[in-house]
């Protein structure tokens, strides 16, 4: 290397940027991405969703099949959420079996799933003890930049807002179920389970929605979902940093107030399509 020219560490080069309440994009430390979504846009499913956040950019594809109910819920349907995070998003992944962090994301949001009752499993029932529906939520990036859970919560809930159910009755002759294509209802859904990340700093420094490369540089992460009323749907802090109990706070409230901004989008997309 040429005499005079230091090289500077990516994580000393990002505080120079953090001193200054800025990022390297642009953004101040409490700004998030633009974030736009896209409702049906896979014609072929049941319901549909394309989110980006940023450069990150998932698409959510729901397929309604049917199924016996579990034997040990028979009201009961199933909603099966998978998350692929394929080669083609980033070069970080390779091709095979899903990695650690597919299986990760997967699960988490299985949790919210489950923590957020965003859907009543009673809901997807169509005959008490013989059928019921699956719902098959297939989630796959299509361009990683970090912050993968948000992307993937908001593409779950908006392909589910995006979903018609045929009507289904059971012939009392045959046995078999016949589906009326021409009735559809939407799902029922009840809650609106709003994901936020953060990235963690030196231990102490905070800043939202983290790009792959400021993930990378982070000390810890943290990931706070909440609901339309302001509850605590999930905390997902996968080791790092300690959070005080001052800052676990913070980082709350400023969730809530994200909730917002995503439920007016949301809102925002669903009545320019029904005026469409």
């Amino acid at each position: 290397m040429a005499a005079g020219f230091k090289t500077v560490e990516p994580l000393e080069y990002y505080r120079r940027f953090l001193k200054e309440n800025c990022r390297p994009d642009g953004r101040e430390l409490g700004e998030f991405r633009a974030t736009t979504v896209n409702l049906g846009s896979i014609t072929t499913a049941d319901g549909s969703a394309l989110v980006k956040l940023g450069n990150t950019t998932v698409i959510c594809g729901i397929k309604a099949e049917f199924s016996a109910p579990p034997v040990d819920a028979t009201n009961k349907g199933y909603i099966v959420p998978d998350v692929d995070l394929p080669p083609l998003c980033s070069a970080r992944f390779r091709p095979g079996p899903p990695g650690e962090e597919a299986q990760a994301v997967s699960q988490f949001i299985a949790d919210v799933i489950e923590n957020s009752q965003i859907i009543m499993k009673e809901d997807l029932c169509i005959v008490n003890g013989k059928l019921a529906w699956v719902l098959y939520c297939d989630i796959i990036c299509l361009d990683y930049d970090g912050n993968i859970l948000d992307a993937c919560t908001f593409a779950l809930l908006a392909a589910l807002k995006n979903v018609q159910l045929p009507a289904v009755a059971i012939n009392e002759e045959t046995g078999l179920a016949e589906v009326n294509l021409k009735q559809k209802t939407p799902l029922n859904i009840r809650k609106y389970p709003v994901a936020t990340s953060f990235a963690i700093f030196d231990d102490t420094l905070l800043i939202v929605d983290p790009t792959a490369e400021e993930e990378d540089l982070a000390t810890g992460t943290v990931t706070i979902v909440t609901d339309e009323e302001g509850r605590l749907c999930s905390v997902h802090k996968p080791g790092g940093s300690p959070l005080t109990g001052a800052k676990l706070q913070d980082c709350i409230t400023r969730a809530i107030t994200r909730h917002k901004e995503v439920k007016q989008l949301m809102d925002k997309v669903i009545k320019s399509i029904k005026t469409q």
